[in-house]
């Protein structure tokens, strides 16, 4: 049987500071492929909690009408800067995308620095909670620094320098910032309405009851969505710790099972798209670029 913790022992020999590109890439992409997306979709889902981020997305109406291309930009941007680096070519282009689609907005740095919180805490959350495994000290400051670096080249202002003061702030920052409002409802449903259509009929519909269980209940207070019945709580913790031992004991297979289409939007993708046209405001451009290994 494969020793499933012979990464982790090798990641434990490395420098979560000067080495945090590698662990980071390794441990989102092949220790817990399908767990980091789900920890990335549960961070989208809160800040939608915040009125003042909800109130600039429903305006825009992207989540209305594109969910899915907005939900696929982000996934691929981000994807671009862990899996070849963000000073990579690629990964510098993925950063102009990025910085190019916030210039069009008068965003508060706090706001900034809450969504940058919740790329780092929301997959270790979910991770430690759902996984196979608990996230490792050196994978939770790769991941710190990984990010931290993407927020200075976003030029986010007053980055914490330590994970624990990152995460105090990510804690009090949604105490103050959680409230109610019918924009939060609006998005946040178009969010669970994208979450549950990438599974078949009837299976949808169990889904998407099954869903909102990724949130606490505050979160679910602030978006406007029932708590969960019983059965869909049972449901989900079942399944949840169904994949987890899946995961453990045979991970290729499982890998090959649960793994979904990256970008929807994107036929072909990893191929065949043009780096400079994902983000808000692009249209498809011709297929002609092909992301290096």
């Amino acid at each position: 049987m494969r020793d499933r913790y012979a990464t982790l022992r090798h990641l434990q020999t490395l420098d979560p500071e000067t080495d945090h590109k590698l662990i980071h890439r390794v441990s989102s992409d092949h220790e817990f492929p399908w767990d980091y997306g789900r920890g990335l979709e549960v961070a989208i889902w809160r800040t939608c909690c915040v009125p003042v981020i909800s109130e600039m997305l429903d305006g825009t109406g992207e989540f209305t009408h594109r969910a899915q291309k907005r939900y696929d930009d982000t996934r691929i941007l981000l994807g671009e800067m862990v899996r070849g680096g963000y000073d990579s070519g690629r990964g510098r282009q993925a950063l102009r995308q990025i910085n190019r689609a916030h210039s069009h907005f008068d965003i508060a740095n706090e706001d900034m620095l809450y969504v940058l919180s919740t790329f780092i805490y929301e997959p270790v959350r979910w991770i430690d909670r759902w996984a196979w495994r608990r996230v490792s000290t050196v994978e939770k400051l790769a991941a710190f620094h990984f990010f931290v670096a993407v927020g200075k080249r976003m030029n986010i202002k007053e980055l914490p320098t330590d994970y624990e003061r990152f995460e105090r702030f990510n804690r009090e920052y949604e105490q103050r910032m959680f409230r109610p409002a019918a924009t939060n409802h609006r998005v946040g449903m178009s969010l669970l309405k994208l979450y549950s259509s990438w599974y078949p009929r009837p299976l949808d519909s169990v889904v998407a009851a099954t869903l909102p269980c990724r949130l606490d209940r505050e979160a679910l207070r602030m978006l406007g969505i029932a708590r969960p019945p019983a059965w869909a709580r049972a449901v989900n913790r079942v399944g949840l710790r169904g994949h987890a031992l899946a995961e453990r004991l045979a991970p290729k297979p499982v890998a090959r099972l649960m793994t979904r289409p990256t970008a929807r939007t994107y036929p072909g993708y990893p191929v065949g798209y043009d780096l400079s046209q994902i983000g808000p405001g692009t249209d498809h451009a011709p297929l002609r670029e092909t992301p290096s290994a």
